[in-house]
């Protein structure tokens, strides 16, 4: 059924695959509300996406078999495509969308083609300095793109490239840091190094992290870990912090990451004793500096 007149404007919010697209469109999303918008948020079928939508209140949403490109994975690809595209195809002849924003990944293809279809105006947002690959290739398809770093749009093919930031959620805010630490079920005294790899990037840090473990606790001896490790490490995470005699909480993926970011603080490990680290994604290899600013990698 077509929307009528007088009702809210509806954004398709294409966001599924991994944090950084997830929580970023979910604050698009919020503040759109906010503005008398009505939101369709379009994830994959991850478990991440499972978990991270949970905090997307009066949203809906609706999960797509997207998947992204794996080398010598094109099959599984263009059938995930290809069934995405329809479903979209299908939401959007029953309501026309009046805009489409896609937040990066392949998950996001399918509705940004579709959304041009019917005639709605089609934008990327790319937080990272090197764009994806599926953000280099929809570029010159969409109306306009934003970015979270200026250096990014030299790599993006459009006429239009802003330079915004990456938008986060009103709940990141600069607090104390003992009530999150005690929140998380950590010491609110201690300080606290936060780990977490972005993208693909999990399994890198996490290698760098626990073969770097020893020397911190001997640098820190006080010093506790809140470690998200991706979907293939937590085990093992949790085995190496105990053998270590470190005091860690160790998940997987974290919904609340305001308390995560509230109990640590950007810096140095020997310098404050807390840090956030983020991996680089497998596109980022390339860029020694950003590989170098790891913990000294």
């Amino acid at each position: 059924m077509m929307h009528s007149s007088n009702s809210k404007p509806l954004v398709a919010i294409a966001c599924g695959g991994t944090g950084g697209h997830l929580f970023p469109g979910i604050a698009v999303g919020e503040e759109l509300m906010r503005r008398g918008c009505e939101i369709l948020l379009l994830v994959s079928e991850k478990e991440i996406d499972e978990q991270a939508v949970k905090s997307a209140y009066g949203m809906r949403v609706v999960a797509l078999p997207a998947v992204g490109l794996q080398r010598g994975q094109l099959p599984k690809f263009v059938r995930g495509f290809t069934k995405s595209f329809f479903a979209v195809r299908r939401i959007f002849s029953e309501r026309h969308p009046r805009i489409v924003l896609g937040m990066g990944g392949f998950a996001c293809a399918p509705p940004i083609l579709a959304g041009k279809l019917f005639g709605a105006a089609t934008f990327l947002h790319e937080s990272n300095s090197i764009p994806g690959k599926a953000n280099r290739l929809l570029a010159p398809l969409v109306d306009q793109v934003f970015v979270g770093f200026p250096q990014a749009g030299a790599r993006l093919l459009n006429r239009t490239v802003i330079a915004t930031g990456t938008p986060v959620r009103p709940q990141f805010q600069i607090t104390d840091p003992g009530p999150c630490r005690l929140a998380l079920g950590l010491d609110p005294k201690r300080p606290m190094l936060l780990v977490m790899g972005g993208s693909q990037g999990a399994a890198a840090i996490n290698k760098l992290v626990f073969d770097a473990l020893p020397g911190l606790l001997r640098a820190l001896p006080d010093l506790q870990f809140l470690h998200l490790t991706g979907p293939n490490d937590e085990a093992n995470a949790r085995a190496i912090y105990a053998t270590q005699n470190a005091k860690a909480v160790v998940h997987t993926f974290l919904t609340e990451m305001e308390l995560a970011l509230g109990a640590a603080s950007y810096g140095y490990v020997m310098e404050t004793g807390k840090v956030v680290v983020e991996g680089p994604s497998s596109d980022l290899r390339a860029d020694e500096s950003v590989r170098r600013s790891y913990l000294g990698y």
